[in-house]
């Protein structure tokens, strides 16, 4: 059978005396097709990493395996390592490199298989809510909102100066100029999801968030991607654990049954889909994880929170199944969470933690009396958002995940900025 092999990428060279031996990839799978390349039409320019047009005949090898035997071969792009090219054939480079070639490092096999591993994961998300009836929602990136209220926004203003100094002879001040009024990129698509939920029904969003933490550490990011759901007529919060949890399995079901190799390739050591994937996640109240912590020795107040070595010791005690924390102090938690019914200083919410990352997905119900939301509201710009509750409301309830923390869950990858091709943290921006 003679084909055309085009746009792929040498992988590898076996030079023997009458043949060389060439492993081509085109990126789009794990495996490699050989190519046996005739000493007589061999390019003197073909090396590893150069980009190559091949036709010839298809073939089974020796071992029964398809390889093509080349009739013509061109290279369509040198690669000298000489020349300054970062990678060293058959040379394996620790991810901490590799970050430095960030135009580079999709060209490794770590990282290529990594980006696979997010491309079917994508699919598989929005596959899984089309299957559940959930709309998918496009909500804004620049937002006149801080959801969650800590301030780690990044204000959006004009570069160009022109722009700025026509609208501010309008009487706009430097924050308002553009807009006319404060803006940010985006920490939550949330409260743009209940506004939907509220008049078509269960909701989702997948896209990109910032947040503008001074946080360099192996869980954190300055632009990530995020997963929420907004769940309409939701009044329980086993409902909301019931679907992460259905959702959490299917993710990880279908990504091992579609990318074995590539999260082989990942970490070898952990290519088998998890043993908890059968069992029923662990759901502890707050207070009930508190007493888990002191029993591992860690003493704190409850007022503090559960920092992220103490996320991972939980799991660690619940023998690396995920688990669900409910019922946290109203303290520690935003404003947009409904109060228990039983216990005025606690809210309907839960983290499911897991290994590696520690928390992966926060939700809650929301808070549905109007009386007691007003009472709680941080700000007038949201207003709106109050209006929500006071013409034709309904309960809610709603979860985010961050995709990047799954990710590291799913691959076994301990960095976080190894689970994008372009990882944005303070002090790196690059391309």
């Amino acid at each position: 059978m003679i084909v055309n092999y085009r746009l792929g990428w040498i992988k590898n060279l076996r030079v023997q005396k009458e043949v060389t031996f060439a492993d081509v990839s085109d990126g789009s799978c794990p495996q490699r097709l050989q190519i046996v390349i005739p000493k007589s039409i061999k390019p003197k320019t073909l090396t590893t990493g150069s980009s190559v047009s091949v036709a010839g005949i298809l073939t089974k090898g020796p071992r029964g395996q398809l390889e093509l035997v080349a009739e013509n071969i061109d290279v369509l792009g040198e690669c000298v390592v000489a020349d300054g090219y970062p990678f060293n054939p058959r040379t394996t480079y620790v991810p901490e490199y590799l970050r430095q070639y960030l135009h580079f490092r999709s060209r490794t096999n770590y990282i290529s298989a990594i980006l696979r591993v997010r491309n079917s994961v994508t699919k598989h998300i929005h596959d899984y809510f089309a299957s559940k009836q959930f709309l998918n929602v496009h909500t804004p990136i620049l937002t006149s909102n801080d959801c969650e209220g800590a301030g780690e926004v990044f204000k959006v203003q004009p570069e160009n100066e022109q722009v700025i100094k026509a609208m501010m002879q309008e009487g706009k001040n430097n924050d308002t100029v553009y807009f006319g009024t404060k803006t940010y990129l985006t920490v939550s698509g949330q409260l743009h999801l209940e506004a939907i939920c509220r008049s078509m029904g269960n909701v989702y969003t997948l896209g990109p968030t910032f947040r503008a933490e001074n946080s360099r550490s192996r869980l954190h990011l300055s632009e990530f991607y995020m997963l929420e759901a907004e769940l309409a007529f939701c009044d329980s919060l086993k409902e909301l654990q019931d679907v992460i949890e259905d959702f959490i399995k299917f993710i990880f079901t279908k990504t091992f049954a579609s990318n074995i190799d590539d999260l082989h390739i990942i970490d070898g050591e952990n290519s088998k889909i998890p043993k908890w994937i059968d069992k029923d996640f662990i759901v502890l109240s707050y207070d009930e994880a508190n007493k888990i912590l002191m029993k591992k020795g860690f003493n704190q107040s409850v007022e503090e929170g559960i920092n992220k070595e103490q996320e991972l010791a939980i799991v660690d005690y619940c023998d690396g199944i995920p688990v669900f924390i409910i019922r946290w102090p109203k303290t520690l938690k935003s404003f947009y969470m409904k109060d228990t019914k039983d216990d005025s200083t606690k809210v309907e919410a839960l983290d499911l933690l897991t290994p590696i990352t520690g928390e992966v997905v926060g939700g809650s119900l929301r808070e549905d009396d109007y009386r007691k939301l007003q009472l709680k509201l941080p700000s007038d710009r949201l207003k709106w958002y109050l209006d929500l509750r006071k013409f034709g409301n309904i309960p809610t309830g709603g979860f985010g995940l961050g995709l990047e923390r799954l990710m590291q869950v799913l691959c076994g990858v301990n960095n976080i900025k190894d689970t994008l091709p372009f990882p944005r943290w303070p002090h790196n921006c690059d391309m």
